[in-house]
């Protein structure tokens, strides 16, 4: 705005001047000191005044004199004014030394001096106080009254001057004022929408808040509504777990329960265990009568006998201190029961045949040489007795056209003993409840899957297999598909543990060895160590071999008066499904295999155990087998395939056992007994035959029969 320029310029042109170079101090009122000690100058006049002085006024000039006279010699004729205006014009020093009277000046003199009375009229105006001008060097008086005019003029123009200052100092005010007034105005409306802003902001800040507190009311409901929906759904969580704590509770008070009825039953079963063992290790000590027979010695029987008693007692005060014995305690107790039932009976085998030789010894010295004779007579007559009945009977006009009555004993007496076995377990096989058809599953993978893994198999997974089998006919826990189970979870699980597992041994000749000659030597190893171990599994393996191969006896059923066709194909071990028989070659497939496994069982000994008895089922079984075949008629095809088979796989094992006999054997089968086979053999047939007859001339020729072809190597294999 130009008036804040001109307001900065005056301020700047008032600190330029001198005045605006006074130095000011508060403390020189206090101490008596002039305010203006330091600004007082040498007033002097310049050399154009009396110019000045003539153009401002008409009248001459007066003389000047000095200021100390001036100011010494007062006339009355001069004014205090007029002393003023001369004390306040400056006389320059040239003026103070020539008195004469000014030089003439010219036109441009003149005009040189109202411009010089212009700036006198503008320079700031010195006043020079008394005591300065008595104190100050001498200066001019004008004494003329053209002086005191100028002065006085002087004077008005420095009243003028002030006037317009005050003037333009008033318009300078009233702007001024105007500026604050509308600085005022300005602020205060700044200060209302300030005001306005703040009451704003602050009710913004209010509904902000209200709006929070209305959020977080709405929050707060919301949680809470939250939390009561958490409260209920973990009441409802407590209560099924709850209820489900009740049924486990009343789960495990029935499986307590069950528990303890086991395990007073397993009590009372060690308890009867342990009686029958004292009785039975009674029966070892000996009596007076074998007292003094020195070729039975005790000793050995009655240290095992009371090593097993310390072992059923060691189970027994575990479960007198009110703890139940475990399955484990009561299979040890049974293993010793049925250890201590073998040494009896070996005991008491060796008594009988110490009693039989003492009898015999007495028989002997009464007959002297003449039972001596007798007996080597008949040690003659034992080793050709199988060849010269053979022999014989062949030339006679016809053979047997079934078993002798002994062998048909044998086999009725097998057949007996399996359907006793599967009725002492008809309750567990004909079980509806649901845990107890699901036992049953459990029992019949865990008997049939181990026989499953033996085929074409060898060491670890020949012996893994043997482990498990017998482990479950021992009572102990077998895990298989990832479950355990015993045969003691059932009174009737081991029977038919024994049953199927028999059953099973019998279909893996009939299929596996049917179609892999090879696989019946693993087999028959694991069926031999376990026949040896459990003797019961062995008459269940024959009595299922003979149910589904009778040559296997050897017995040609004979068909019975009212008897279907059907049911008597069945005898002989044909398979008939919905009125069809199968065929011959599937039949003879089948039939091989069977006789091929029964082959390989009589001659196998399992390796890995620690006894060396005699084999439960030996080759002594084979050589009846192989006589009592030649004195029956041949069936076609049959009975020429599965001699073949048995020769095939026993033969070399027969050769090293019996010898010569062998020899004369196999020369009566090929002079006197293949001729019968041709005779009853059709055209169709020959197959089977040609086999048989290649290998009998092949051995006579040789006289060697080579070893069958066993994957599972010599260390099985043992004649």
């Amino acid at each position: 705005m130009p008036s804040e320029n001109l307001r900065w310029e005056t301020l700047e042109a008032l600190k330029n001047s001198p005045k605006g170079k006074l130095n000011y101090s508060t403390d020189w009122v206090e101490k008596g000191e002039d305010l203006l000690a330091g600004c007082i100058e040498v007033s002097s006049l310049s050399p154009l005044s009396g110019q000045i002085l003539k153009r401002l006024s008409p009248r001459p000039l007066l003389r000047t004199c000095s200021l100390t006279s001036c100011v010494r010699d007062t006339s009355p004729g001069l004014s205090e004014d007029a002393a003023a205006a001369c004390g306040s014009l400056p006389i320059s020093p040239r003026q103070i030394s020539s008195p004469s009277s000014p030089p003439p000046v010219s036109i441009h003199a003149e005009e040189d001096e109202e411009k010089k009375v212009e700036q006198i009229k503008e320079a700031p105006v010195v006043c020079l106080s008394p005591d300065a001008s008595v104190s100050s060097t001498p200066a001019i008086s004008v004494l003329s009254p053209r002086a005191t005019q100028m002065a006085g003029c002087i004077r008005m123009c420095e009243q003028k001057h002030k006037a317009k200052a005050k003037t333009e100092l008033s318009l300078r005010q009233e702007q001024q004022e105007r500026l604050v007034a509308t600085v005022t105005n300005q602020e205060s409306e700044q200060l209302k929408r300030f005001e306005e802003l703040m009451e704003l902001k602050q009710r913004k800040e209010y509904q902000s808040m209200r709006d929070m507190m209305e959020k977080e009311t709405q929050e707060s409901l919301g949680r809470q509504e939250k939390l009561r929906e958490e409260h209920r759904h973990r009441t409802k969580i407590l209560n099924l777990r709850l209820r489900e704590m009740e049924q486990q509770r009343l789960r495990e008070a029935e499986l307590e329960r069950q528990r303890q009825v086991e395990g007073r039953e397993r009590h009372r079963a060690i308890n009867a265990i342990q009686e029958e063992v004292l009785q039975l290790n009674q029966l070892l000590q000996p009596r007076p009568s074998t007292h003094t027979d020195p070729a039975l010695d005790h000793a050995p029987y009655i240290t095992r006998g009371n090593q097993l008693c310390s072992q059923v007692s060691e189970v027994v005060p575990a479960s007198a201190d009110g703890q139940f014995p475990s399955v484990e305690d009561l299979t040890v107790a049974e293993r010793a029961l049925q250890e201590m039932r073998s040494l009896v009976r070996g005991l008491q085998n060796e008594v009988a045949q110490a009693a039989e030789r003492k009898k015999r010894e007495q028989e002997e010295e009464e007959e002297e040489k003449k039972r001596q004779a007798e007996l080597k007579a008949q040690q003659e007559e034992q080793k050709k007795n199988v060849v010269l009945s053979a022999k014989e009977k062949t030339k006679k006009e016809g053979l047997q056209t079934g078993a002798d009555e002994s062998t048909l004993k044998w086999y009725n007496a097998l057949q007996d003993s399996a359907n006793q076995c599967a009725q002492a377990f008809e309750d567990l096989g004909k079980a509806k409840d649901t845990q107890t058809k699901k036992l049953k599953m459990e029992l019949q993978k865990a008997a049939a899957t181990p026989v499953s893994q033996i085929a074409n198999s060898s060491g670890s997974p020949l012996k893994e297999a043997f482990e498990k089998i017998d482990k479950l006919l021992s009572g102990r826990p077998v895990t298989s598909a990832g479950k355990t189970v015993t045969t003691s979870q059932h009174p009737q699980g081991l029977e038919f543990v024994r049953y199927r597992l028999a059953e099973k041994f019998v279909k893996q000749g009939e299929e596996e060895v049917a179609s892999n000659h090879a696989a019946a030597f693993p087999i028959a190893a694991v069926a031999s160590g376990i026949w040896e171990l459990h003797p019961k599994i062995g008459d269940l393996i024959l009595a299922h071999l003979h149910k589904k191969c009778p040559y296997a006896v050897p017995h040609y059923p004979q068909m019975e008066s009212g008897m279907s066709v059907e049911d008597y194909q069945k005898i002989l071990g044909y398979r008939v499904e919905d009125s069809k028989v199968e065929g011959q070659d599937s039949f003879l497939k089948r039939m091989s295999g069977m006789i091929r496994l029964y082959a390989a069982i009589i001659q196998m000994r399992w390796p890995y155990t620690g006894k060396q008895g005699p084999h439960p089922h030996g080759l002594n079984h084979g050589w009846r087998w192989l006589a009592q075949i030649l004195n029956m008629e041949p069936i076609a095809d049959t009975t020429a395939t599965i001699l073949f088979d048995f020769l095939e796989v026993c033969g070399n094992a027969l050769m090293k056992q019996y010898r010569g006999q062998f020899w004369k054997l196999m020369l009566l089968i090929n002079e006197e007994y293949f001729p019968r086979i041709e005779a009853v053999t059709s055209t169709g047939q020959m197959g089977s035959v040609t086999r048989l007859k290649q290998f009998l001339e092949t051995s006579l020729r040789t006289k060697q029969i080579s070893a069958p072809k066993n994957e599972l190597g010599s260390a099985f294999f043992r004649s």
